[in-house]
């Protein structure tokens, strides 16, 4: 018997005791209430977990009709749907409530973590299973002794679990980001009936309406259109290594990431990106706390379950993160990345299919939930640029890329067949044209000295945007022309604006950031940092600054202005006004339709060495650093932040753009909303459009 035969022996032989030991634990009454129910009802999850195993692999699953398959898996994610969570162990009001404030908190998030077994068994991971199957029953063991644990020795316990496991849990994530031998949803995605809905079922993902309206609608596409929504993406994809001059032969793999019901058309996708070479690595979002970036879901997804229980959870990571789990987390980094460096060094990056549509979620602040102490935000900061230099070394940065679209969901409203056709032609607009038009604002910014930048109405911004001096006119510029490559539609010209010399305030009446929506977000920038911050979400003025902290801030004290950019998609602008939709657009889209500035690392982050020009007139675009991402030379730790969001001021809330040169100048972008600069008028076309129906429909 080989080693490999050998531990998956061992390892049924310990599924085995676990599972009877669970399926034991459900009739019992051997733990004291108010234990009695959480171990009972977390006992018989995991006995239908068992019950999914015995059924996946015996084939049973296969008969399950389309009905049957709802059910089953509403039943798996019934306890924490929003009817059923004021009464879940995963709401930690509720757990904290029955079980009390320090125990509720611990067995919420061993609840939680357990949930993730629905992925494993699904997945038919085993060990993954046994380790959290044990977990539960060393946990239930400290309860049956004649005093109760205490809190300590609980923590203690999911401590050393999520220390102990990291290797398993961080080195299959690794693996699984470029390791395409690892082919559970590739098979699900080439191998199913598409027009069978029930393969969505087989992801062991939650399935809503949307995914399956989804699949519904794009199985009625004729062969075409989805053929020309796959091209569109995976030539975005190739074009953002030829602008770059990077060579994408040298690659191998692509990062594929979808939400469900997208597969007909990411199943073309695969067959392009085949063509030229690159092998699909496809992962779903993370599922255990180990991995989880707190509310971010990067891979392949199903619905959301509860948007309130993922806020809930998005700091569970708090109750095990200090100094020790970083290094032995960042470790297992290296260690892994080191053993599959092959074919780390041949991947390429994700090429992603974001969705937008969904209802506006504000999440309720709770006490009760896990919150990373000041300390340990410094580690969690510290830990993601350490993870970042890691991935960045394995997989460089100068030698990757990557391409986003999105697509509307059917969450989005009664128009939404309409909605999609609009955005497929909003992603397959001319980019010559625009080329053209926007080498027209970039002539004009390429004077300035800085930029100036005021709202109006309501808006309160008056920002003022320093530029990077230009040395060489005829070979240099300071802005990207960007059409539909890596960030697919078309619209925007960018740079890296000059720190020294930015300040003033940003602001936005709203705004919906990585599936968060903020009210009268206002930020105070002086020498391109963030000073000062607030929004209107909650009456307490600390939950908004911590709101903003956690979620746009990323726990940094403060981030540069990493990017500033001017969008000119006015046809994205009017289709959002034409069926009011601008607050549910991605900021994929929603850069697109005003100026933008990212908090953050710049467009260039890890790459700015690499030389990059403007395909038009060959202009190398200079403006690639700021003054801390200058300071990588010294010290990577300082010069990267590991995040970069993107806040857009609609044009309907701008007085103006001007450019102000070093004579003072200036020169007229977009007054009142419109573009006024000699070669740009074009771009108001669709906006007059619009006010027209708009006052048509008024009278």
């Amino acid at each position: 018997m080989d080693k490999n035969m050998e531990l998956d022996e061992i390892l049924r032989e310990r599924y085995c005791l676990a599972s009877r030991r669970i399926s034991e634990i459900c009739g019992e009454e051997t733990v004291p209430a108010p234990f009695y129910n959480f171990f009972r009802e977390t006992a018989k999850f995991l006995a239908q977990m068992a019950a999914w195993k015995e059924a996946l692999e015996s084939g049973e699953t296969e008969t399950y009709t389309l009905e049957q398959w709802q059910e089953k898996n509403r039943e798996l994610y019934e306890d924490i749907l929003p009817q059923q969570y004021g009464s879940s162990f995963g709401n930690p009001d509720y757990a904290q409530e029955i079980l009390g404030g320090e125990y509720g908190k611990l067995l919420g998030f061993l609840y939680t973590e357990l949930r993730s077994l629905i992925v494993y068994i699904f997945e038919g991971c085993l060990e993954e299973t046994v380790v959290h199957l044990e977990l539960f029953i060393e946990v239930y063991n400290c309860f049956e002794q004649e005093e109760l644990p205490t809190p300590k020795e609980l923590r203690d316990i999911l401590y050393w679990f999520a220390s102990d496991y990291s290797e398993l849990f961080v080195g299959r994530r690794i693996r699984e980001s470029v390791d395409p031998s690892l082919d559970f949803a590739l098979k699900i995605l080439m191998e199913s009936d598409l027009e069978d809905l029930r393969y969505l079922y087989r992801y062991g993902e939650y399935v809503s309406e949307n995914e399956l309206e989804t699949a519904r609608f794009l199985n009625s596409l004729s062969q075409e259109e989805v053929q020309a929504m796959a091209d569109t993406y995976t030539e975005g994809y190739r074009v953002g290594f030829a602008v770059d001059g990077k060579d994408i032969s040298l690659k191998r793999t692509v990062n594929i990431r979808y939400n469900l019901g997208f597969e007909r058309m990411v199943r073309q996708a695969v067959k392009n990106f085949r063509a030229i070479g690159l092998e699909p690595v496809i992962y779903r979002a993370a599922a255990s706390v180990v991995n989880k970036r707190q509310s971010a879901r990067i891979g392949y997804t199903g619905a959301v379950p509860n948007k309130q229980f993922e806020y809930d959870h998005r700091a569970d990571q708090a109750l095990f993160l200090d100094r020790k789990f970083m290094e032995r987390k960042l470790g297992v980094m290296r260690t892994v990345y080191e053993q599959y460096k092959e074919l780390a060094k041949v991947h390429g990056g994700p090429a992603v299919i974001e969705v937008f549509g969904e209802e506006q979620f504000v999440p309720e602040p709770k006490d009760t939930a896990y919150k990373f102490s000041p300390k340990q935000q410094q580690i969690l900061v510290e830990m993601n640029q350490e993870a970042g230099q890691l991935t960045n070394q394995y997989i460089p940065g100068d030698e990757r890329s990557f391409t986003i679209i999105a697509f509307p969901i059917p969450e989005i409203g009664e128009n939404f067949q309409e909605i999609f056709r609009e955005t497929v032609k909003i992603n397959t607009l001319d980019s010559a044209k625009y080329r053209k038009i926007q080498q027209h604002l970039i002539d004009a910014l390429d004077q300035g000295e800085y930029v100036h930048i005021k709202g109006k109405g309501e808006n309160r911004t008056d920002l003022r945007v320093a530029l990077a001096p230009l040395e060489d006119p005829s070979s240099q510029t300071l802005f990207e022309n960007c059409v539909a490559d890596v960030n697919i539609p078309v619209g925007e010209v960018f740079t890296s604006p000059r720190l020294s010399g930015t300040e003033g305030i940003l602001h936005v009446t709203q705004v919906y950031l990585s599936g968060l929506l903020y009210k009268d977000l206002e930020i105070r920038l002086k020498d391109g940092k963030v000073t000062e911050y607030s929004c209107g979400n909650f009456e307490n003025r600390e939950e908004n600054l911590e709101y903003i902290k956690e979620n746009v801030l990323f726990q940094h004290e403060t981030l540069p202005l990493g990017e500033f950019a001017i969008g000119t998609n006015t046809t994205a602008y009017a289709m959002a006004q034409k069926y009011g939709i601008a607050a549910k657009l991605p900021i994929l889209i929603a850069e697109k339709m005003g100026p933008h500035f990212a908090l953050g690392d710049t467009c260039f982050s890890w790459q700015e060495d690499v030389p990059v020009f403007n395909m038009d007139n060959g202009k190398e675009i200079i403006a690639r650093d700021n003054e801390i991402s200058l300071l990588r030379r010294e010290d990577f730790s300082r010069a990267y932040f590991n995040c970069h969001t993107d806040i857009t001021i609609p044009y309907e809330e701008l007085d103006f753009i001007r450019v102000v040169t070093g004579t003072g100048e200036e020169i007229s972008l977009i007054e009142d909303g419109h573009f006024v600069l000699p070669g740009t008028e074009e771009l108001n076309e669709p906006l007059t459009m619009e006010e027209s129906l708009s006052k048509i429909k008024n009278q």
